[in-house]
């Protein structure tokens, strides 16, 4: 039977430790960390994303500033209001919350964020740092999956990990970041033909394809320490992209959903945000 890797209970690590060191600067310098956050339209599962983010940055002190534009906001509109935060010095990180409505290009707000502030990770200047193993910014659910294999003393080197999903955000990251910590990569998408041979290969399975349970027992080795980023409601029930009852079963090490991943990308959001502000007293 798997242990638990309890992403909960190492976010709230995380965010005492980030609270502390705001703690210090704020006392320091009479200074606040700031995180804006760019929430377009009513999306009822991006206004619950963006509350937690809201809740976590009051626990560790960061300030948390909401901009809502409408629905219907001009592209020209909305790149207005990126360039304003930009220019802002007392702005140090901008999120945008995903997904933007069909009418606005999401490359070309996403692009129009200063790298320096970008805490997603996903301007194309930190995509290119990432691939270079030079980013300061990393995306914030590849980083937690990595941080979590790390703080329970997971072995990534020599390890063949294999990643079911091939998004921007997820996917295609969390494989550079293996790559870069020398593990064997294989990428599977809804392109792969006989995807269970190839996750049976994996030691280490990372699960990112928002599909309900669509990993099986039978698609995962003995063993395997298996990361499920997947969150599917069903039946006003959360679950993952991995059967956890019968997969629990095999490997070794498995994340719950709720309670896994989630928790950590709101840990990575507030550490990225914490080092842009380092990153702009540097440079200023």
């Amino acid at each position: 039977m798997a242990k638990i890797i309890d992403g909960k209970k190492e976010a709230a690590a995380i965010r005492a430790q980030i609270k502390s060191q705001i703690d210090k600067i704020t006392i320091q310098q009479t200074e606040k960390v700031n995180l804006d956050v760019i929430l377009v339209g009513h999306n009822p599962a991006s206004e619950v994303y963006v509350r937690l983010k809201e809740k976590a940055c009051a626990e560790v002190g960061i300030v948390s500033c909401k901009h809502t534009p409408p629905t219907d906001i001009a592209l020209k509109d909305l790149l207005l209001l990126v360039d304003q935060l930009n220019e802002d010095s007392n702005v140090n990180g901008i999120l945008l919350q995903l997904p933007l409505p069909s009418h606005l290009n999401i490359s070309k707000v996403l692009d129009r964020i200063d790298p320096i502030k970008d805490v997603d990770g996903f301007h194309p200047i930190n995509v290119g740092l990432l691939s270079q193993n030079q980013a300061k910014l990393l995306p914030c659910t590849p980083a937690g999956c990595v941080e979590l294999l790390d703080r329970y003393n997971i072995p990534i080197q020599g390890k063949h990990a294999v990643i079911v999903g091939r998004s921007n955000i997820v996917g295609k990251p969390l494989a550079t970041m293996l790559l870069h910590r020398n593990a064997t990569v294989s990428i599977c998408h809804s392109k792969t033909v006989d995807l269970a041979a190839i996750t049976l290969q994996a030691d280490i399975l990372v699960t990112a394809l928002g599909i309900p349970e669509m990993i099986k027992a039978g698609m995962v080795k003995e063993g395997a320490v298996v990361i499920d980023v997947g969150i599917n409601r069903v039946e006003n029930q959360l679950v993952g992209d991995v059967a956890f009852a019968e997969v629990a079963e095999k490997a070794s090490w498995i994340t719950p959903v709720p309670g896994g991943v989630g928790p950590m990308t709101i840990a990575m959001l507030l550490s990225n945000t914490l080092t842009a502000y380092r990153l702009q007293q540097t440079k200023s």
